[in-house]
């Protein structure tokens, strides 16, 4: 599913890559728990759409989060930290 949300994204299609990308993030929640790595890139993921929308207040409600608990899961220096830092910047 994340994949087709991503292929989605790419091509323009907001609402469907959205669509999915909220369904993946809340079962990877649901049975990976909170603080998963795949659930924080799910999060990033959802993030991005929003982005590439504009919608810069609720991308930054989802990065937050998720670099806060990249940090203490996987440490400052794992490149998934450092890229949703990255990501949180751009936003700024």
């Amino acid at each position: 599913m994340a994949n087709l949300a991503s292929t989605y994204r790419n091509q323009g299609r907001w609402g469907e890559a959205e669509q999915l990308e909220v369904r993946v993030m809340e079962t990877s929640k649901t049975v990976l728990g909170a603080e998963h790595p795949y659930t924080l890139t799910s999060m990033a993921n959802l993030a991005g759409t929003y982005t590439d929308q504009k919608r810069w207040t609720e991308a930054e409600e989802l990065l937050l989060p998720a670099v806060d608990a990249y940090q203490r899961v996987l440490g400052i220096s794992h490149p998934d930290t450092e890229r949703t830092v990255h990501q949180l910047h751009d936003l700024r």
